[in-house]
């Protein structure tokens, strides 16, 4: 999800940790809880900082080890034990390394359930999994969480019945979420019937859906609104020529074809050489396909110039 949702779960689940006993009772240990959700519900996204390296060193790396099974226990431990020493509360040590371990297993959860994907298994297992559940931005439980915490900090509200509740409701949509795109699967499966993968990406709006379909030949793109699927694109598949196959060998092509799953490339024929372009299907708007690397020839097969990237404003869709 994004970052200013993953702060605000972490600020939450500060409220929910007075269920505990301690937590009610020891203020410096409600606090050192209240920064080391914080922290370690944005903690497996420090690899940002991989943007300094460039998009490719980025790409590679984004959601990867960093939220991996190995982390989900050494974030805890390198978030909770300076907070030990800081507030002196070892005899809470356990108390506090639970509820940042909540923190951080609650962020890979969450960003499981969206259609960027992360590598959660590792490193038992290099794939991306990702669910296709929840947009990247859900608007609803931003909403939800900021109003429970405007509730508690501002209007003095008991911690414990209200997020509860609030953590409740969270669980009850991300399963109705679920229901909805399991459906919507079927849908297209019934309705289209092609041999093929299939994904259904959700979007800001709870009834508008993205279709990417992968067969054989080519892949399918389109929408669903409401009920009515809308076909937007179809891109053939090409086969791989001697300039594809030269820019494999660059930095960003690499990195892509770590990441990527739906891959499309094509090559054209410039005045001073070729053009290869490749992209994840998955990212597109309309007729346009968003994410991928663009790689530019000579005549003789040597890479001139590339770029990796989103060939999109930041502001316009998809948003992942």
């Amino acid at each position: 999800m994004d970052t200013a949702s993953h702060l605000v779960l972490g600020a939450t689940l500060a409220g929910l940790a007075y269920i505990e006993p301690a937590v009610a009772a020891e203020a410096s240990l409600a606090q050192a809880v209240w920064i080391g959700t914080l922290i370690g519900s944005h903690a497996p996204d420090f690899d940002t900082v991989l943007r300094l390296r460039g998009f490719a060193s980025y790409l590679q790396y984004h959601r990867g080890v960093t939220h991996s099974i190995p982390a989900l226990f050494v974030w805890p431990v390198v978030i909770a034990l300076p907070l030990c020493m800081v507030f002196h509360l070892f005899p809470y040590w356990h108390v506090l390394l639970k509820w940042v371990f909540i923190a951080v297993a609650f962020h890979v959860f969450l960003d499981t359930l969206n259609s960027y994907g992360v590598q959660s298994a590792s490193p038992f297992s290099q794939k991306w999994i990702h669910l296709d559940i929840l947009s990247i931005f859900e608007p609803f439980l931003f909403v939800l969480h900021s109003v429970g915490l405007m509730l508690w900090l501002g209007f003095k509200f008991e911690p414990i019945p209200l997020f509860i509740w609030i953590y409740a409701l969270t669980f009850v949509y991300i399963v109705i979420r679920s229901w909805q795109h399991h459906r919507m699967v079927r849908r297209v499966i019934n309705v289209i019937n092609i041999s093929g993968v299939y994904h259904i990406i959700p979007t800001l709006h709870w009834f508008h859906w993205k279709v990417v379909i992968e067969a054989d030949n080519c892949f399918y793109t389109g929408k669903i609104l409401y009920t009515k699927i809308v076909w937007e694109a179809v891109y053939p598949k090409q086969e791989r020529n001697t300039a594809i196959l030269a820019t494999m060998g660059t930095d960003g092509v690499r990195a892509f074809l770590g990441f990527a799953q739906r891959i499309h490339v094509t090559c054209n024929e410039v005045k001073d050489g070729y053009e290869v372009s490749w992209s994840d299907v998955r990212f597109n708007q309309g007729s346009k396909l968003s994410f991928g690397v663009d790689v530019q020839l000579d005549k003789q097969m040597n890479v001139v110039h590339h770029r990796i990237g989103w060939r999109k404003k930041a502001w316009d869709p998809p948003f992942v």
